[in-house]
């Protein structure tokens, strides 16, 4: 995968707030502040750590030996995870640089002509795809986002991929959210009760969120595009993709191995088969998993030739070392946060300052709190969603609303948490200080309205 450096046009890259107004001046404001503050995320990582292991010494009373050892207990709980992310970056990358995928993305960049266009276009995409499928919108927001870039000239690269992220937001009220579908397959803690997703996806509550952040956001990211002077725009070279036929081989008998459209159409058979025995046979469930063999199967088929898979394999690869280092760092985090008791404190503690009205904001605040140090919907369910159960509960608050607003605040928070935007950031060839800046502008609109929604909207 090619590194992609912005290259300014004419000035640092920042909305121009003397032109822009107030709005533009937040924005050139909040991307001077994460430019200059946010480290890198593997820095970011390590910081969290010894904020967690600080905080479980002076608050929770624990030993420095007992957070090290809830540290390396928990450092590789995320393993299976960290490999899903991978295969997703990998073979969603792959897949789109197939000819058919590529000429897909290509055909929806031309439904663009002006870099706000671009900009409302991949918000909209990414967000529908997030609502279907997480896995599914991390990836395909950045690869359409460069597409859009090769299309449409001297649009803003680092807004265009913030973007693409902020389609992430809905990713937990949607049909592949964590929460709900634990809800519906497993139940509610403590009674086992099952909660259907008519109940939480499709309740009038969060349909009002999610269609609201639908509208709202492309809008919104449409209106942070400065003047075309203040882009800051990377080359036809930087986004090329390299579309030439790749070198086809045959000296000796191992290349006609390498290259066997043979070897590719059967393991695409086989792989096509099962996924028709797995959700029509076995009634499977169109989880991570299934989308990560979905993505695989298409990639090995439309590749056609072995050669030209693993060509782009190894390319996807280049971006993936992100994903590899840091996330025995934040199993680690919550293996500190779960052992010492962080997470029940900080839970309990926005319950007792909670009534049956405020309930449903303070339980989003503090999981939007509690994401930025367990960025796994699964793990923070675990730690916080006994406790906000039993709370709301009490309170007379439904089981749905408050699940829901756990899930939503896991889902807010990935707006400053540069974990979830590695996969896209990898692809686009940026940093997260790149593009940070627009997100936070992102986190505080969608937080009024998701927390007008849980409260407010029956």
């Amino acid at each position: 995968m090619k590194t992609i450096t912005p290259q300014p046009s004419k000035t640092a890259g920042t909305p121009n707030a003397k032109t822009g107004g107030i709005f533009h001046a937040l924005i050139a404001l909040s991307v001077k502040l994460v430019e200059r503050w946010l480290p890198d995320p593997y820095v970011l990582v390590l910081l969290l750590t010894l904020a967690v292991f600080g905080a479980g010494v002076i608050v929770e009373g624990q030993s420095p030996a007992s957070m090290i050892q809830y540290w390396g207990d928990g450092f590789w709980g995320l393993l299976v995870f960290a490999m899903q992310m991978i295969l997703v970056l990998v073979t969603g990358y792959t897949l789109a640089r197939t000819p058919l995928f590529r000429r897909i993305l290509q055909g929806m960049a031309c439904l663009a002509n002006t870099p706000r266009q671009a900009i409302i276009l991949v918000s909209l995409v990414s967000l529908a795809a997030a609502w279907i499928n997480w896995g599914f919108g991390l990836v395909v927001g950045a690869l359409f986002a460069r597409q859009l870039a090769r299309k449409v000239k001297g649009i803003h690269y680092p807004l265009l991929i913030a973007s693409a992220y902020t389609g992430y937001l809905v990713w937990h009220g949607g049909i592949s959210g964590a929460v709900p579908l634990f809800l519906a397959s497993k139940g509610a803690f403590g009674t086992n009760e099952i909660i259907p997703i008519a109940e939480t996806v499709f309740s009038g509550f969060n349909l009002f969120i999610v269609l609201a952040l639908v509208v709202i956001v492309p809008i919104l990211n449409g209106t942070m595009v400065g003047k075309p002077e203040d882009a800051v725009v990377v080359t036809d070279v930087q986004l090329s993709e390299d579309d030439q036929a790749l070198p086809l081989v045959f000296t000796r008998p191992a290349d006609r191995l390498n290259n066997s459209l043979v070897l590719s159409l059967l393991t695409g058979l086989a792989g096509i088969v099962f996924l028709l025995y797995y959700f029509f046979g076995r009634g499977g469930i169109f989880d991570f998993n299934s989308l990560i063999f979905l993505f695989l199967i298409l990639s090995i088929i439309l590749h056609g030739r072995p050669s030209f898979f693993l060509h782009h394999v190894n390319e996807a690869m280049k971006g993936a070392g992100g994903i590899a280092i840091q996330f025995p760092f934040y199993a680690g985090l919550m293996g500190m946060i779960v052992g010492s008791g962080l997470g029940a404190t900080l839970s309990n503690f926005f319950v007792s300052i909670s009534n049956a009205t405020t309930f449903p904001l303070f339980t989003f605040l503090s999981a939007g709190l509690l994401n930025i140090f367990i960025p796994s919907g699964g793990g923070q369910w675990a730690v916080q969603g006994p406790i906000m159960l039993d709370a709301g509960a009490t309170l007379g608050v439904e089981t749905a609303r408050t699940a829901m607003a756990v899930a939503w605040g896991d889902a807010w928070t990935n707006m400053i948490q540069p974990f979830w935007a590695l996969p896209a950031l990898a692809i686009a060839g940026l940093s997260a200080k790149d593009i940070m800046g627009y997100c936070l502008i992102v986190l505080f609109v969608s937080g009024a309205i998701i927390g007008a929604g849980l409260v407010f909207i029956p």
